[in-house]
């Protein structure tokens, strides 16, 4: 599950990248998330986080990697497929080859995306173009922590890389009828 993701996270650290398309549409967002009206602010740590939208989803998920909370993260991940999979208490758990490959990943993307306040209840907000069917791919200038965009704190936090040189893209699958990120692509070059 999330292969897309663990690879990401080498990207990140500079071994690899892969190619990392975005959306060019913009669509401001609101505060609160539904199927209807595609928008997104997350700040929830339950395993119980919203699923209705991709924007619901992708802030859900950045706010628990930017919080530490690997397990939460991990069940907002899925990965298509027959038959699609998605985290679960079992696969997330600390002492499952999963959950222990989430971990390692997820801290490379702790360290990426939070911001030097290290605020403890981050303000993730997700603007972009609505889903296309079931998916939906945003960019890290449209995703905003504490109202910086993910783009300019990768680029604070790294060492050595510039504007221009890093393209990020999460996706957001519709699985089983709820959304979760199935992929985060990273271009470095």
């Amino acid at each position: 599950m999330a292969a897309g993701l663990l690879a990401a996270a080498v990207g990140l650290t500079g071994c690899s990248s892969e190619d990392g398309s975005t959306t060019d549409a913009k669509a401001t967002t609101s505060n609160s998330a539904s199927p209807q009206a595609p928008s997104a602010s997350a700040s929830a740590s339950s395993s119980t986080a919203d699923r209705s939208s991709p924007e619901a989803t992708v802030a859900a998920w950045v706010t628990a990697v930017v919080k530490g909370e690997v397990e939460q993260a991990c069940l907002l991940m899925g990965e298509e497929g027959p038959p699609p999979t998605t985290g679960s208490e079992e696969t997330c758990a600390d002492d499952s080859a999963q959950g222990k490959r989430i971990r390692k990943s997820i801290g490379a993307f702790q360290e990426s995306f939070t911001p030097s306040s290290g605020a403890e209840n981050p303000s993730v907000e997700v603007t972009g173009a609505p889903a296309d069917g079931d998916r939906a791919r945003y960019s890290a200038d449209e995703i905003t922590i504490d109202g910086r965009t993910l783009e300019d704190l990768i680029l604070s936090n790294s060492t050595g890389l510039e504007k221009g040189q890093l393209e990020v893209g999460i996706e957001s699958s519709k699985l089983d009828d709820e959304w979760y990120v199935t992929d985060m692509a990273f271009d470095i070059g």
